[in-house]
């Protein structure tokens, strides 16, 4: 049975390469997502281990408002320097230096832009000399207050040399300095991790970096002689009490590094996520593969049931093929997957600024990743055909006929079961109704829907193949290719079922973030009463902030009735975290935001008031006087009185603090800008005079409403290309499953086909034939796919009402590219199946058994 199992394989090793192809696309993605986050893991391990090499023990300020990677980087608030000096007469201490340390200096280069950061931090300190990992290579130390060092990295990416004029943002907004230094690291590095560096006298660092001179907001302690560092870490700890964080460079540097790989285990989710979308659609290849085989082989595993083989070998059998096709499949998976992690590894490190990569490695995640999935889903897939050969009787073996059609009937209740198990479980999801399973109960709403969906498909196939080969019937080639694609319905719908999936995703989500972007843009246009919204695109932690004076400037204007600024931080008030934002001018809440009161007085606050959104006050407890306290990231915590509660569509922030207390938030400078003019005044009258007052914030620029809602709204459009793109690697599986289906169905109609060749049908009509039955299913599966995707879309918009989403959006054009997408995919996955049909020997094809 073996012997006769291998030779099955082997006699159909060009058949299988097809269906091989799917699993390894899938096990690529999953093997990939395991070797990117490895390496990139590694890498960042080793850049933690470099920049705290020289850290025996930190001592930082402990930050008064706790924030997660997503939100942004921590603030340590500053202390005054004597605390260097007390920390430094501690026993066991050889030398304690303080720093001024912060993320968020951006240098301006030689083009007058801001040299970017898409993820490496851009850190602003004092200069401390150099040391075994920090070493100038040109220049040298800055010794006045306009004079700063830079290392190697910002300065190739600033083209910037040691004498260079050059502005620098901060804290506070443009300052002009000298390039005097440009410094390495140990190894020949240009940078550490692809961060930029600035260092700036003490004095301009504790200014610029902190907010005030004097102070510091960290230090870095070297450890006497014969002194462990992590006892001379709980000396400090014990000398020092509560207001700091005292650690080991060690626990810094593990600690650091097990912060990037949460944010990685996020992204390897995503990665998975759509390798699974992948390895769903290709086991429905696998499954009709085997089923056409399985059919194919009908009398030879007939012949086998008579000479004695058991259904239990006849499954072994056929298990056996799925095996072999799934560990082939896994090993090229995995080579193809390490090649793709390798290729992401080095794309992220450009993009992060010339990041020097670990060696690429295989960690045994991948490998058992990859031959974990590959093998579970190619033997699931081939389980029911399998299955199905077992109940071949060895009569089978004297007709000449294959196995028949079974009734639908089954199919069809688990399919109508299984469809609305899916609707309830999406239904709870959506509804909030999951406990704290929310999305797993909406992904599994999801999977059940397609998987219930392909289960209805059969029944559906019939009426709706018939209803679209109808376009094509005009010739008798068109007529047969109707027909064919008719006749067997499961085949049909299994094949369509695979390019269902990918269509209907990226169809949902189409009309998911359409109905956003019109939702919110509606909302935006009918609300925000501002002509001129001064704004930048944020690149880093830090979103761009320009100097207040311009809006002050800007009001001066003439035809400028109102110009407000907008600040944002993070803070704990009332003991929970919450947004909070600051305006310059708390009118505009009402005239430009078109804010309406609740309760109190919103159009002035007071130095110790706030106002609330309805939303946040109805769920704290909160009415005019209650009185709240708020701890913001610099400075003491402080009480406020709710002075007015309002309502607002598009001011979203549910605090507002005064203007006066902007000092102790993490960036004290507005982060937005609405400029609302006189009736009558023409916006581009007002707008390049704006313009010019942000000639030293070359991070924001002013643009008019209109443009400024496209602009935001446009970053949904780049975050639906990226879905797009990761999706068709299901849609390019689906088409595998079609060109596998048509020439497995080839082989099954040989001497079908020469007949058909006999009585006249000429080559070109044999190839119209095989093209009109691959556009008919491929039309057939995406029109599927729309219908689904359209309604997943429709529910989570729905869903979504209550969270601003308010119009539901149907993005017709894409709808009708993708039909006309599953057309072109047709025509091309017959091409290989035609070009064989019309290549058939029609004797030798009319004497096929």
């Amino acid at each position: 049975m073996l012997r006769a199992t291998l030779k099955s394989l082997l006699a159909r090793k060009v058949r299988l390469i097809l269906s091989g192809l799917a699993v390894v696309l899938g096990v690529m993605f999953v093997s990939g997502a395991f070797v990117l986050t490895d390496t990139l893991s590694r890498t960042f391990d080793q850049v933690f281990a470099d920049a705290y090499a020289e850290v025996d023990v930190n001592v930082a300020s402990r930050p008064n408002v706790q924030v997660s990677e997503a939100e942004g980087a921590p603030v340590n608030p500053p202390f005054p320097a004597a605390t260097v000096e007390e920390i430094r007469a501690v026993p066991g201490v050889a030398d304690a230096v303080g720093l001024a340390l912060a993320d968020g200096a951006r240098l301006i280069g030689g083009d007058g832009k801001v040299v970017g950061s898409f993820g490496p931090p851009q850190l602003g300190q004092n200069w401390t000399g150099e040391s075994d990992v920090v070493q100038l290579r040109e220049g040298r130390e800055p010794g006045a207050d306009d004079e700063i060092v830079i290392n190697a990295g910002l300065a190739q990416a600033g083209k910037v040399n040691v004498g260079d004029r050059v502005g620098v943002l901060t804290l506070e907004p443009r300052r002009d300095f000298t390039v005097v230094g440009i410094f390495g690291y140990s190894g020949g590095r240009d940078s550490i991790g692809g961060s930029s560096e600035i260092h700036f006298t003490t004095p301009v660092a504790q200014e610029l970096m902190l907010g005030e001179t004097g102070t510091f907001n960290s230090v870095s302690v070297t450890a006497a002689d014969g002194v462990s560092d992590t006892t001379l870490r709980d000396d400090l700890a014990a000398a020092l009490g509560d207001r700091f964080v005292v650690k080991t460079g060690e626990e810094l540097s593990k600690e650091m590094s097990a912060a990037f790989e949460e944010g990685l285990t996020f992204f390897n989710r995503i990665l998975l996520g759509f390798a699974a979308v992948a390895l769903l659609v290709g086991t429905f290849l696998i499954l009709n593969t085997f089923s056409i085989i399985v059919a194919q082989r009908t009398k030879e595993l007939a012949l086998l049931r008579a000479v004695g083989a058991s259904g239990r070998q006849i499954i072994g059998s056929v298990v056996l093929e799925a095996v072999a096709v799934g560990l082939l499949a896994s090993v090229f998976g995995l080579a193809a997957g390490v090649g793709v992690g390798a290729l992401l590894a080095y794309l992220f490190g450009q993009f992060a600024g010339g990041l020097e990569l670990a060696g690429i490695g295989v960690p045994v995640s991948a490998v058992v990743g990859a031959f974990g999935v590959g093998l579970l889903i190619t033997v699931v897939a081939a389980l029911l055909p399998a299955l199905r050969a077992a109940r071949i009787p060895p009569i089978a073996a004297m007709q000449d006929v294959a196995t028949p059609d079974r009734p639908l009937t089954r199919v069809t209740v688990s399919g109508a079961v299984i469809t609305g198990a899916g609707a309830i479980l999406l239904a709870l999801g959506l509804t909030d109704n999951a406990g704290g399973n929310v999305l797993a109960v909406i992904l599994g709403g999801v999977l059940a829907t397609f998987i219930g969906v392909a289960l209805l498909t059969p029944l559906l196939s019939r009426p709706v193949v018939s209803l679209l080969g109808a376009i094509f019937s005009f010739s008798v080639p068109g007529k047969l290719g109707r027909l064919n694609s008719g006749r067997n319905p499961r085949r049909t719908a299994i094949t369509a079922a695979a390019l269902m999936v990918g269509i209907a995703l990226v169809t949902g989500v189409t009309v998911i973030l359409d109905s956003a972007k019109s939702s919110l843009s509606g909302l935006a246009q009918d609300n925000l009463r501002a002509e001129l919204v001064i704004a930048g695109a944020q690149s880093g932690p830090r979103p761009p902030s320009f100097d207040r004076d311009v809006l002050t400037e800007a009001a001066q204007i003439p035809g400028v009735r109102l110009a407000d600024g907008e600040y944002g931080d993070l803070a704990e008030v009332g003991g929970e975290r919450t947004w909070v934002a600051a305006s310059s001018e708390p009118a505009a809440l009402r005239q430009i935001f078109g804010a309406e009161p609740v309760a109190g007085d919103i159009d002035r606050i007071g130095a110790d008031q706030m106002l609330v959104r309805s939303e946040t006050a109805t769920a704290r407890g909160w009415s005019v006087g209650s009185t709240v306290p708020v701890q913001l990231t610099r400075g003491e915590a402080r009480t406020f009185t709710v002075s007015g509660i309002f309502t607002s569509e598009v001011f979203t922030n549910p605090v507002v603090l005064p203007q006066s207390v902007t000092a102790d938030f993490a960036i004290p400078h507005p982060i937005q800008g609405f400029v609302q003019l006189e009736s009558g005044t023409a916006v581009d009258e007002v707008l390049p005079r704006v313009e010019a007052l942000l000639a030293d914030s070359p991070e924001v620029s002013v643009a008019d409403r209109d443009a400024f809602i496209e602009q935001q709204a446009g970053q949904l459009d780049i975050l639906l290309t990226m879905i797009q793109i990761l999706l068709a690697l299901a849609i390019v599986i689906a088409v595998l499953g079609i060109v596998n289906t048509l020439a497995l169905s080839v082989l099954e109609r040989t001497r079908e086909l020469g007949l058909l060749r006999a009585i006249g049908l000429r080559r070109g009509q044999t190839m119209q034939m095989i093209t009109v039955e691959a556009i008919v299913i491929s039309v057939f599966g995406a029109l599927l796919g729309v219908v689904v995707g359209t309604g997943l879309g429709a529910a989570v918009v729905r869903a979504l009402r209550e969270d601003g989403i308010t119009d539901l959006v149907l993005p017709w054009t894409q709808m009708g590219i993708f039909l006309g997408l599953a057309a072109l995919i047709g025509v091309v996955a017959a091409a290989l199946p035609a070009i064989r049909a019309a290549r058939i020997n029609i004797l030798g094809a009319i004497a096929h058994d």
